[in-house]
């Protein structure tokens, strides 16, 4: 077992993220996971990411607030204990709306070596 408290996060920056702070709970050390690592994003009221794509799949996790998420023209909101799976290639826009701060969890799998 690997274990990481939430205290020994260290904070990560996303490309075109705004109005976001970002953890990294679990990946990139040695003894982590092997095929992905995972997020703790935390969304201030107007913040949000993209639009962009990405090669790989990941998965949002909302813990609090609310999220909509912007694929192909379509608006879905996700609150607390929603998730969704973005596909590989998939363009997408995230806009926090709400005035509280949205937290989310997100699991990505580790980019192809290069």
């Amino acid at each position: 077992m690997y274990l990481k408290r939430f205290q020994d996060a260290q904070p990560y920056e996303a490309p075109n993220h705004f109005g976001c702070h970002g953890l990294r709970l679990q990946g990139f050390e040695e003894g982590g996971p092997t095929n992905q690592w995972i997020g703790f994003s935390q969304f201030l009221p107007g913040g949000g990411a993209g639009p962009d794509a990405t090669p790989f799949e990941k998965v949002y996790v909302v813990l609090e607030g609310e999220m909509t998420v912007i694929v192909d023209g379509t608006e879905t909101t996700l609150g607390p204990m929603d998730s969704c799976t973005i596909a590989p290639g998939e363009v997408r826009k995230i806009e926090n709306r709400a005035n509280l701060t949205c937290k989310m969890l997100v699991v990505i799998p580790y980019p192809p070596e290069s």
